[in-house]
């Protein structure tokens, strides 16, 4: 009773005898001045490297000492460390489940460590030290301990089995040689080995070969892969941009036929205002004219109707209004008539030009009239979206409205939550998107990701929960050059300054988009996927702040 407590309080204060440079039981175990105790070489390796300074200081608690001092061995901590060491021996050696028992230990078995295939028998440490001392036993092949001795033995003679017969392709004992196999070609098993090793080594070498041969397939496959990659990427960047500079210039021309319509308009309206005041006041004339003939028509003075009458007669002799007519070919049919014929030709254009892309691209016909193409659509599927602080990460605090995250860079004391990252200097919105959706965000500082995510992403862990960093996010790295990210994946995108960043899901169409929001709305990076789950905006946030913007709609 005594001796198993003493070995359970030993086992319990093992830790004791560690070396605390190389973490292992101590080795020619030594006590520096600090009452501290360390390995002879390891101290010794620690004080070579400040030879140069001349002081001397302990690795556990720092104390320094001048000058260096003499090291001895600490023959109590080397007694105690022999009897840890008996004490370990002695508890590893029961057999447990799936251990081969020693042949020739009584009561209780020990693990035995080799086995004999001359004595046929496997030995614990204590009783294969015969074999390793006593001269006629140090000629046995002995072998790692093992449980299949009995199918080394022939069964019919009982001998052990040391000898291939080529005949029946089988190993028997050298009995068999008289009886079952007399007269075959019977070779010892060394010798067929060494045969058979080439063999073997022939047939790992053609394997290697294959092998080789398929990693190098691989390889090819997956740089042909990149190569796909890389090109539809550049051939995507190429189309948005010839579209956009296409969308430039009919909007240039737009601009310029409204300009000419309205020089036009101005022109003919500052005509048509001359002619209205000119008409104008030659009614004027004419009603007063007419309120004076009234006049004298009332007049009952026979002579001052006489004299009056010529005077006004002569007067009022009708104008010619030819002078002061309206233009009537002002019209603009002949433009809307051009137009609508250039809109029929460029369509026709378009349909016979995107025949002639191959098939592997026949998605860019498919190309919906429905889709957004100006901010103002887009904001039609505005979401207004809050972050959720059950989230977020210590590192990061919210605002009061939960639509801006900042970077603090000390540990904020949040209630512990299951879904709050912990790694990561990241956090999720707490509404999830479906459908169509898009949203704004700006942001500043130097080492922010915009994301999307699925709720399911890790929340602790390495670098397998960072956004992008696995195949439930997709994130877009606001860094010099900018990057996009996903399942581990780096695609470098075109080096541009960007603040504020405009961000479209369309869930069922699997699209998702950003967008530089500045005087003008430009595509930065857009993925095509399949969404499998409702999706969160999130945010990787380090040294910088992310502000969610609202809209009033």
């Amino acid at each position: 009773m005594y001796r198993t407590m003493a070995e359970a309080s030993i086992s319990v204060d093992q830790d004791q005898f560690c070396c605390p440079v190389c973490l292992d039981l101590l080795k020619n175990p030594v006590t520096v001045p600090c009452g501290h105790s360390f390995c002879m070489d390891c101290i010794n390796g620690c004080w070579d490297q400040e030879d140069q300074s001349g002081v001397y200081s302990c690795p556990q608690c720092r104390e320094t000492f001048t000058p260096r001092p003499v090291l001895r061995r600490s023959y109590f901590i080397a007694e105690m460390l022999e009897k840890l060491k008996k004490i370990e021996l002695q508890a590893a050696s029961p057999a447990g489940p799936g251990d081969v028992e020693c042949d020739f230990c009584t009561g209780r078995k020990l693990r035995a460590v080799k086995s004999c295939l001359t004595c046929l028998a496997s030995f614990c440490e204590a009783h294969l030290k015969p074999h390793q001392e006593v001269p006629a036993l140090k000629n046995h092949k002995l072998v790692k301990a093992s449980k299949q001795l009995q199918e080394k033995i022939c069964s019919q003679h009982d001998k052990l089995i040391e000898i291939y017969c080529r005949t029946d392709h089988s190993c028997i004992c050298y009995l068999c040689t008289m009886h079952e196999h007399k007269g075959h070609d019977i070779v010892e098993a060394e010798v067929v080995r060494a045969q058979k090793e080439d063999e073997l080594k022939q047939i790992q070498k053609k394997l290697q070969q294959r092998l080789q041969e398929k990693e190098q397939k691989l390889q090819q496959l997956k740089k042909e892969v990149n190569t796909l990659k890389c090109s539809a990427q550049a051939a995507v960047e190429d189309s948005e941009k010839i579209f956009t500079e296409l969308i430039h210039s009919i909007e240039k021309k737009r601009s310029e036929v409204t300009e000419l319509i309205r020089a036009q308009e101005k022109t003919e309206l500052r005509e048509a205002e001359e002619r209205l005041e000119k008409l104008e006041q030659q009614i004027s004339d004419l009603k007063r004219r007419n309120d004076e003939l009234n006049q004298l028509s009332q007049t009952e003075d026979h002579i001052s109707f006489l004299q009056s009458f010529q005077t006004l007669c002569i007067s009022s002799e009708p104008e010619d209004s030819s002078s002061v007519s309206v233009h009537q070919q002002l019209s603009f049919d002949a433009v809307r008539k051009s137009l609508s014929d250039l809109k029929e030709r460029l369509e026709q254009f378009c349909i016979r030009e995107f025949s002639k892309i191959p098939p592997q691209a026949g998605l860019l016909q498919t190309i919906s009239a429905s889709e957004p193409r100006t901010r103002s659509d887009f904001l039609q599927y505005f979401w207004r979206l809050t972050l959720d602080p059950n989230t977020v990460h210590q590192f990061l605090s919210l605002s009061k409205s939960n639509t801006e995250v900042r970077f603090r860079g000390f540990g904020l004391q949040f209630s512990k939550h299951p879904e709050r990252f912990d790694s990561r200097p990241q956090v999720l919105s707490k509404e999830s998107v479906c459908g169509r959706a898009y949203w704004e965000v700006e942001w500043s500082g130097e080492w922010v990701s915009i994301s999307v995510s699925y709720k399911g992403i890790s929340r602790k862990g390495g670098q397998e929960s960072k956004f992008g960093r696995n195949d439930l996010s997709w994130s877009l790295e606001c860094s010099s050059p900018p990057s996009f990210w996903h399942n581990n994946i780096k695609t470098e995108l075109p080096n541009q300054s960007f603040s504020r960043v405009g961000v479209y899901v369309d869930h069922s169409a699997g699209t998702l988009s950003f967008y530089n929001i500045s005087h003008t709305m430009t595509l930065i990076h857009t993925v095509q996927t399949t969404f499998t789950q409702p999706l969160h905006a999130g945010f990787w946030v380090d040294w910088g702040s992310v502000n969610l913007c609202d809209f009033q709609m």
